[in-house]
């Protein structure tokens, strides 16, 4: 459980910052093709606090959501702030998994295709057989077990300690879970595992076995994910966000609004 649930000194600026961060975050899954219709959700807890967290009022498109548009909602379901309504699933998935779950300040819940995919299979696995999968080596989990929606808190709850210490979660016949400390850092973990759940379906769609990495080279190569993630003394995840940002400055601006 997060360690307190006592609030730090808020910022006003660091609300702003995550609420802009937030909306690009569902702008670019809309845009990458990671969202189904209105469902799903993304989330972030509210700078300064442990027990709010930012979320889009149900029925808006990932397309058409803006900073301003998000609510601070706290774990009891209480809307703090903000007009429109809070679905279900979204408390009681999101919730448990901010309040359990120390890692995870943002939590990206999606059905985006690829990685989906993989959780209808009997063997879920994301297999070490393309590099983009090596930087997921020893941070997924497996939930076996669909139960239908979540509809009630201790689903949440088991989702979060099926999680563990992970950052993604493979949701039997669902979908999938991923956390961060920071946006950038858990839509780098989202866009990348979905890239290499592609390359695994479209290999496997082949009909011939996949290629295997070598443990040694896998557990190397792992490391060295670890130790380049920093370029230029700036992490890899917020130059990659901040290089999406810009595209959407171009083209679709208003998500900062």
């Amino acid at each position: 459980m997060n360690a307190s649930l006592k609030s730090v000194q808020p910022s006003a600026d660091a609300e702003r910052a995550a609420r802009v961060d937030l909306a690009a975050c569902y702008r670019l899954a809309d845009r990458f093709g990671l969202n189904e219709g209105i469902d799903n959700h993304l989330t972030m807890l509210v700078p300064g606090y442990s027990d709010r967290f930012l979320l889009a009022p149900f029925g808006m498109h990932w397309s058409e959501v803006r900073a301003s548009d998000f609510l601070i909602v706290d774990f009891k379901g209480q809307v703090l702030s903000g007009q429109g309504s809070v679905e279900a699933t979204a408390l009681y998935i999101h919730q448990p998994v901010h309040r359990l779950s120390p890692q995870g300040r943002c939590v990206l819940h999606t059905h985006m295709p690829y990685a989906t995919a993989l959780c209808m299979l009997e063997n879920p696995r994301l297999e070490m057989a393309v590099q983009s999968a090596l930087g997921f080596y020893d941070d997924v989990a497996y939930d076996h077990t669909y139960n239908g929606l979540a509809f009630d808190e201790t689903e949440g709850e088991r989702l979060a300690q099926a999680l563990g210490a992970r950052s993604v979660l493979m949701m039997a016949n669902h979908g999938v879970l991923v956390v961060g400390k920071t946006i950038p850092q858990a839509f780098e973990r989202l866009y990348f595992l979905e890239r290499a759940a592609q390359a695994q379906v479209l290999a496997l769609s082949t009909g011939r076995s996949l290629r295997l990495i070598q443990e040694s080279v896998i557990k190397t190569t792992a490391a060295q994910f670890s130790a380049g993630g920093t370029v230029g003394g700036r992490d890899r995840a917020d130059l990659h966000f901040d290089a999406l940002k810009r595209i959407l400055d171009r083209s679709h601006s208003d998500y900062a609004n």
